[in-house]
């Protein structure tokens, strides 16, 4: 399974900011869709960077004078683990686990973000092929529709 199969629901997770947006906003965003993740981008719609809310709350137990209203690209994380949507599902999930992160973005060839791949969703994708082989396994093993 490729990680297109589940972009739909990874397009309803996007949430995009540009790297010269006040941190303020980045928080605002965290808040009002319950998100986890806002992905950054640069004046060319291409991936910057990511701000959490552990990111958030760094920035924010440190803030004093104009660092309260910093840019979002100086709180950013960057470089950034991503994935492309012809990406095999199993390997972006591998990073994904070995690397602790609950959500990954997905680009397109040039480096937009199209979407944001929830380690959830990867794990649901993924137990739901294997039940299907199995399914498939099982039929095949018993001759079901096969005469």
């Amino acid at each position: 399974m490729i990680v297109e199969a589940i972009l739909p629901a990874a397009r309803e997770r996007l949430i995009i900011l540009s790297d010269e947006a006040p941190l303020i906003d980045a928080a605002r965003l965290l808040r009002d869709f319950e998100a986890d993740l806002v992905v950054v981008h640069n004046s060319d719609r291409r991936l910057a960077g990511v701000i959490t809310k552990t990111d958030v709350v760094r920035q924010i137990s440190h803030c004093q004078g104009t660092s309260c209203i910093a840019a979002a690209s100086t709180i950013m994380t960057k470089p950034v683990v991503y994935c492309h949507r012809d990406d095999l599902l199993s390997d972006v999930w591998s990073v994904m686990k070995e690397q602790h992160l609950k959500n990954v973005p997905i680009l397109d060839p040039d480096s937009r973000p199209i979407g944001v791949l929830n380690a959830r969703d990867a794990l649901e994708a993924l137990l739901e092929e294997l039940e299907y082989e199995e399914v498939l396994l099982r039929e095949y093993v018993m001759c079901v529709g096969y005469h």
